[in-house]
């Protein structure tokens, strides 16, 4: 299976890394450090050219269930502490040695172009959200696969193929199948099941140091990716015991669309699993605000997780 294959490969990766490396994997075009080599360093050469070996055979079976996951040329690259770019020392015998596939020429600008007119494979903010939408994905999917859900499984692919078949832009592509797939979560499990996939699903995903701005940090990201126009985030609030607080948002220019009464909100939510791990989602409670969304969401640091993928849609309350 596609999900075993990848948590085999990335963990391989995983162990080739080294806390204090100084050689990294960055693409030679953009200077991104794309999935499953993100935040990773390496010993020496060698050991980051077997890695950029394996996360090419891993781009590579993400690729059989989503055909327009981004190509990137890896390169070994000395470590700097620039975000987004590689060293200096991105050799020309790093290009040869790791980028290079073999039987495949260098990949064109295939992605098509964004509402804009925009090339999407160009570097920004547009590119790296369909980086991170496909990440969120392949995260999901895995964690469908480990837990057997093979109904889900099954109901996500038919979806991805239904949209391949009409979209041409990765862009529109990459949002409506997370539209989609948080729409077989909330069809197809329960609560509980909802929230053992998010859970296994910000596993497979980087870590984020946790912190009391945990929720900020979240919606800076979904900004920074243009998932969000703006945002507002409030200070936390006690809830009814220790155990429990709560927060107001509100959301404008959200990328992502309601369905039938609900709103997906699966890359908001995971993003906050994997920064928060000790208070879980119980609740979020969303209604139309202009131009977007407003909610309140609470976190337990005692009840179990709920399952908050797609959420319903509230009427906003009469002045």
């Amino acid at each position: 299976m596609v999900g075993t294959t990848l948590t085999q490969i990335r963990t391989h990766i995983e162990s080739l890394a080294s806390d204090d490396g100084t050689y990294e994997l960055v693409c030679g075009r953009t200077g991104e450090r794309p999935v499953p080599v993100d935040g990773l360093r390496f010993e020496d050469r060698s050991t980051a050219e077997a890695a950029a070996r394996a996360a090419r055979q891993y781009r590579s079976a993400l690729r059989r269930y989503d055909p327009n996951v981004p190509y990137y040329d890896l390169i070994v690259s000395e470590h700097d502490d620039v975000p987004g770019f590689g060293g200096a020392d991105a050799t020309a015998k790093g290009w040869a040695t790791a980028g290079a596939t073999p039987g495949l020429p260098e990949p064109p600008c295939d992605l098509g172009t964004d509402a804009d007119g925009r090339p999407e494979c160009a570097g920004g903010g547009r590119s790296e959200r369909v980086e991170f939408c496909h990440r969120v994905a392949a995260a999901v999917f895995e964690a469908l696969v480990d837990a057997d859900h093979r109904t889900v499984e099954t109901a996500v692919m038919d979806a991805y193929f239904d949209l391949a078949e009409t979209m041409s832009s990765a862009d529109d592509l990459c949002l409506r199948l997370l539209e989609s797939m948080a729409t077989a979560l909330h069809v197809h499990l329960t609560s509980t099941e909802q929230a053992d996939v998010l859970e296994r699903a910000a596993s497979n995903l980087s870590s984020r140091p946790e912190s009391a701005g945990a929720l900020e940090a979240t919606l800076a990201e979904m900004e920074r990716l243009d998932l969000v126009g703006s945002y507002t985030c409030s200070s936390w609030r006690p809830g009814p015991d220790s155990g429990t607080r709560s927060a107001e948002l509100t959301l404008e220019r959200y990328a992502l669309s309601a369905r039938e009464g609900r709103l997906p909100v699966l890359p908001v939510v995971l993003d906050l699993y994997r920064r928060a791990e000790s208070w879980k989602p119980v609740s979020l409670h969303v209604t139309p605000a202009d131009e977007g969304w407003h909610a309140t969401l609470s976190v337990s640091s005692k009840s179990n997780a709920v399952g908050l993928a797609s959420v319903p849609i509230h009427e906003r309350a009469a002045d």
